[in-house]
């Protein structure tokens, strides 16, 4: 066989070849609908959103501030405001008890200051243990 058509058999089973692949990754594609950023619409993802207490409340803050300053870790008033000194006098409880200061509050200074769960045996028997903060400063635990 001359080379001009050797050239030509091989030029002829390439395309034959090319042209099998081709329709298969158009079929491939063609029944699947496009991928859209979804970025691009101003849609987020929800674990975008906040999750857990975003501030903390008057009425707590008003008790955490009571019991700091009966731990002498604050001066002044209760004003239930959370703000930059309670935050701070509460840091520096943390860290005097050898806890992380970059949360605040701690679970543990709450409770150590009295305003954790309480998991006493007669509130045991009574039914679910309630918290300090539920009873009130003055209530009996026994209600």
């Amino acid at each position: 066989m001359p080379f001009a058509a050797k050239k030509l058999v091989l030029v002829a089973a390439l395309l034959v070849l090319c042209a099998g692949f081709a329709p298969a990754a158009q079929q491939k594609t063609a029944g699947k609908p496009a991928k859209h950023n979804s970025h691009r619409h101003g849609k987020r993802k929800a674990s975008w959103k906040k999750k857990g207490q975003q501030g903390i409340n008057p009425d707590r803050a008003m008790e955490i501030q009571q019991a700091l300053i009966r731990e002498k870790y604050l001066t002044g008033e209760a004003t239930g405001t959370w703000d930059a000194r309670t935050q701070a006098a509460l840091v520096k409880y943390q860290g005097d008890n050898g806890w992380q200061t970059k949360v605040v509050p701690d679970s543990r200074a709450i409770i150590k200051l009295g305003l954790g769960p309480n998991y006493s045996s007669q509130t045991l028997l009574n039914g679910a243990p309630s918290t300090t903060a539920s009873r009130g400063v003055n209530a009996s635990p026994n209600k």
